[in-house]
């Protein structure tokens, strides 16, 4: 008997190996549909449309799509709370925010028919990712406003999975419930995860003996070291999911298990382009630079390129899983996250890069970035495994060997220091990688 989930996953699979000329006519299809709804009900678009002298008519091919002016966050937060929408909002199903630490928070809005398709791209995600219908699904991403456990819930339920909604924090009970429910899949940030392993080693809890198979990681830059870290301590496969509050949230790219080796980005429902960031051009296929992505099917809030300040790359190379979409390879970093350290720039996920698998190091660090007189410097807080020893001369030989290590592979000078076993903070969600003290 065929369920219902079956023939979804039968479509999805179809539209996920869609020959590139049939792909690039739907896009163009409904990316008009797009322009046209943006245009005709968000003042803001009509606004920046007409300022760039560009109409939805003006689109032709999807190459027309770089003579429209591009969106950021800050567009969203001019137009706080309501204004971005195309659909009143009275007539949504349900609204998201992120924290607004930095400012007003962001507001994102979706109708019933969005949801529909967040859940469709989360199951597709997860069904890539390695899931299948029946799989029990641990989900430890925050509920709330942020969007990444109702969108990997619902994408898991969608699937036909079991969901245990137990979100963030708990840390001892999250491995109580992951030993005696025996879920196969993981959802939860990359720090969260590590911080889970770590807390069911210190529980005699050897999570390489359970049932659980695959990781569904995403919400923050995570590096290959960290992935073979996490595989190795829960005996499974991580696999990166992508997606962002603007765009719809978790679900709008994903690795396949079969590869792990770039996000497939559904290119039935979103644009992705690279620009450089400084001179705002379009970089061909290959080259690395900033994200951008434009919405194809989003009703209550269309994104006509918007900017993810997230650096990365893409490549059309076949993938072994056969799947015909693009992939964006593995996020390095945000524009707005690198650091300029006498001359040499610098990504957060670089230093971690270097820091996980070192020899005596748990994979917990802090960078500190603080002024040295007229120049900006950087510190760096590491720590050690439990088992090695935690006397002075070995905490200042380790920091002396991090410091080596970061000089020659990056080509900065920063201080480091090595603290004892859990003496760095843990994560229970997006972990907060780097603290500015600059003035």
């Amino acid at each position: 008997m065929t369920t219902s989930y079956d023939a979804e996953f039968m479509y999805a699979r179809e539209a996920e190996t869609m020959p590139r000329a049939a792909l690039w006519d739907l896009q163009v299809e409904r990316l008009r549909w797009t322009l046209n709804r943006a245009y005709d009900h968000v003042p803001h678009y009509k606004r920046a449309f007409d300022k760039a002298g560009v109409r939805p008519d003006c689109l032709n091919t999807l190459n027309d799509l770089q003579h429209f002016p591009f969106t950021v966050k800050t567009d969203l937060r001019d137009n706080y709370p309501f204004d971005i929408f195309a659909t009143p909002v009275g007539d949504l199903a349900r609204l998201h925010a992120s924290s607004g630490t930095t400012g007003k928070p962001t507001v994102v809005g979706y109708t019933a028919g969005d949801l529909d398709r967040w859940s469709d791209l989360a199951a597709r995600s997860l069904a890539a990712a390695g899931a299948r219908p029946h799989d029990i699904v641990h989900n430890a991403y925050g509920y709330g406003l942020f969007t990444g456990g109702l969108g990997a819930h619902c994408g898991a339920e969608r699937l036909g999975c079991v969901v245990v909604p137990i979100s963030g924090g708990g840390t001892e009970r999250q491995v109580t419930l992951l030993k005696d429910f025996n879920p196969a899949i993981l959802c939860a940030t990359p720090s969260y995860a590590l911080n889970i392993a770590e807390v069911a080693e210190n529980m005699g809890v050897d999570m390489a003996t359970l049932p659980l198979r695959r990781g569904f990681f995403g919400a923050e830059p995570w590096s290959e070291g960290m992935r073979a870290e996490l595989d190795q301590r829960l005996g499974i496969k991580s696999v990166d999911v992508y997606g962002l509050s603007e765009i719809m949230g978790p679900g709008v790219a994903c690795e396949c298990d079969v590869a792990r080796d770039g996000l497939h980005g559904w290119e039935d429902h979103f644009l992705f382009e690279i620009i450089d960031p400084d001179t705002l051009e379009s970089l061909p296929m290959g080259e690395s630079g900033e994200l951008v992505i434009t919405s194809l099917t989003k009703e209550a809030m269309p994104m006509i390129r918007y900017r993810t300040r997230d650096i990365t790359r893409l490549t059309d190379e076949p993938c072994a899983c056969g799947r015909t979409h693009l992939r964006i390879k593995r996020v390095t970093g945000r524009d707005d996250d690198m650091m300029i350290i006498r001359g040499v720039n610098v990504f957060p996920s670089q230093i971690e890069s270097v820091l996980v698998g070192l020899d005596g190091l748990a994979p917990h660090y802090l960078i500190r970035l603080f002024k040295d007189g007229p120049l900006d410097a950087i510190a760096l807080d590491v720590e050690l495994c439990p088992d090695v020893p935690e006397d002075d001369k070995t905490l200042a030989a380790k920091a002396a060997d991090v410091r080596h290590h970061i000089k020659s592979i990056i080509g900065v000078t920063c201080q480091v220091t090595a603290k004892r076993s859990g003496e760095l903070p843990r994560s229970e969600g997006k972990a907060v990688r780097v603290v500015d003290t600059r003035v």
